[in-house]
C-alpha cells in the first residue's frame, strides 16, 4: 500500500485520506475480476478475461477517473462563460481509456494523442492547476498559456501532447517509438487516434515500416463511433479498426471497462517490446460533441447517449467498489464532494496567473539563433533581416 501511494501525484491525496480514514483489512490483497466483455483478437491470442486488481487500485481508478469527469464538466461551464476560447474537446466517457492505459504502463513509456488531451495529461501526473490554466490560456499552464485545449504537454512524464492535426501524431509516435528501440529502452509508445483519423494515410506508412522495424508502437484507435458528426459506418467500409493493420495484430476492448483496458495496455506492451508493433481498438463513448460547438445531438439520439450511459466506467467501478465492500455509498459521495472542492478551487488558483506576455509569441517557434522576428506584410524588411 506504502509503494502505491509513494506513486500517487497530489490530485490522489483523498485516496490516501480515505485509506486512512477507513482502513480496509489487506488493500493490497489481490482481486481477480473478470471484464465486461471477452476480448476480441486478430493474428494474435487474447489475454486472459481474469484480471488481478486490489482494493487500492479500485479506489484509485474510481478517483482518478471521478477527477477527469468532474474537471470535463467544469471545462465546458469556463467554455460557456468565454473564460475558455477556440476549441475544446472533452473527454467524459472515454475516463477508463486513461485510467487503465496508465495502470499497465510506467511514465518511462511514452504516450501521444490528439487533442481530446486534459485526462491524458492527468494520468501523466499533470495538476488540475496547470490544466485549467493552459484551457485558460494562463501562463501558469502546461504549455504556458500557448496550447490551450489542444496542445498539453509533459515532457517528464513522457506525454508529448495533443495534436491538432488528424492523424499526425501516430507517425510521431513511431518516431518515438524507434527511438527506444534505438536506445535499447525495453519501453512502448502508445499513439492514440479516433475512429475519425483510422482512415489516414499517414497512419498505414507509420505502421507499415514500425512493422518492418519492430518498432514497440502500441497503435490505439479510442472508438467513440463519430468522427465529428459522421457515424464510423458512414466513413469507413470496414469500421474493424482492430484489424486495420493487416499484417499487423489487433486486439478490440471494451474501453468503458478499466480493467478490461489496464490488461489490454499491459498485454500490448509485452508483445511490443518483444515483437513490434500491434493495434489496440477501444469501444468507448464521448458523451459531449465533438467539440464545444457541436451539440452533439443533431446526429445521434438521446436514447443512444442514455443507453451508452448504462456502461459508464465510473459507475461500473463504484459497483466494483461496493461488491468488495470496499467503501459505502456516503463514503464515495464524500469523495466526490472533495473531488469537486478540488476542482473549483484549481479553477480559482489558475485564473489568478496572468496571461502570457506579448513576447511569448515569437518564442518556442524556432530554434534560438535561427528564424526571424516579423511585423507587418513588409517582406522586403523582412528578407533583409534574414541572417
Amino acid at each position: 500500500m506504502a509503494a502505491l501511494l509513494r506513486r500517487l501525484p497530489a490530485a490522489r491525496a483523498p485516496v490516501t485520506a480515505f485509506m486512512a480514514a477507513r482502513p480496509i483489512s489487506d488493500s493490497t490483497a489481490a482481486l481477480t475480476i473478470e471484464t465486461s466483455v471477452p476480448f476480441t483478437s486478430h493474428l494474435v491470442d487474447p489475454p486472459s478475461r481474469d484480471v488481478t486488481t486490489t482494493p487500492a487500485e479500485l479506489m484509485t481508478f474510481f478517483h482518478d477517473m471521478s477527477v477527469m469527469r468532474r474537471m470535463e464538466i467544469a471545462a465546458d461551464s469556463l467554455y460557456k462563460a468565454k473564460l475558455i476560447r477556440g476549441f475544446c474537446h472533452l473527454y467524459d466517457g472515454q475516463e477508463a481509456v486513461a485510467v487503465g492505459m496508465e495502470a499497465a504502463i510506467t511514465r518511462s513509456d511514452s504516450i501521444i494523442t490528439a487533442y481530446r488531451d486534459h485526462c491524458i495529461y492527468l494520468a501523466r501526473g499533470g495538476d488540475l492547476v496547470s490544466a485549467f490554466a493552459e484551457l485558460m490560456g494562463r501562463e501558469a499552464g502546461c504549455s504556458r498559456g500557448k496550447g490551450g485545449s489542444m496542445h498539453f504537454y509533459k515532457k517528464d512524464a513522457n506525454f508529448y501532447g495533443g495534436h491538432g492535426i488528424v492523424g499526425a501524431q501516430v507517425p510521431l509516435g513511431c518516431g518515438l517509438a524507434f527511438a527506444q528501440k534505438y536506445k535499447k529502452e525495453d519501453t512502448a509508445t502508445f499513439a492514440l487516434y479516433g475512429d475519425g483519423a483510422a482512415n489516414q494515410g499517414q497512419l498505414f506508412e507509420a505502421l507499415n515500416i514500425s512493422a518492418l522495424w519492430k518498432l514497440p508502437a502500441i497503435l490505439v484507435c479510442e472508438n467513440n463511433h463519430y468522427g465529428m458528426g459522421t457515424a464510423e459506418w458512414r466513413a469507413a467500409k470496414s469500421p474493424a479498426y482492430y484489424k486495420r493493420g493487416d499484417y499487423v495484430p489487433g486486439l478490440k476492448v471494451d474501453g468503458m471497462d478499466v480493467l478490461a483496458v489496464k490488461q489490454a495496455c499491459k498485454f500490448a506492451k509485452e508483445h511490443a517490446v518483444a515483437n513490434g508493433p500491434i493495434v489496440l481498438e477501444m469501444d468507448t463513448y464521448r458523451y459531449h460533441g465533438h467539440s464545444m460547438s457541436d451539440p452533439g445531438s443533431t446526429y445521434r439520439s438521446r436514447d443512444e447517449i442514455s443507453g451508452v450511459r448504462q456502461r459508464d466506467p465510473i459507475e461500473r467501478v463504484r459497483k466494483l467498489i461496493f461488491a468488495h465492500d470496499l467503501a459505502t455509498p456516503s463514503e464515495l459521495k464524500d469523495m466526490e464532494k472533495e473531488i469537486r472542492k478540488q476542482v473549483d478551487d484549481a479553477i480559482a488558483k489558475a485564473k489568478e496567473s496572468s496571461m502570457p506576455d506579448a513576447s511569448e509569441l515569437f518564442t518556442n517557434v524556432y530554434k534560438k539563433g535561427f528564424g526571424v522576428e516579423s511585423f507587418g506584410p513588409d517582406r522586403k524588411e523582412m528578407r533583409a533581416s534574414l541572417p
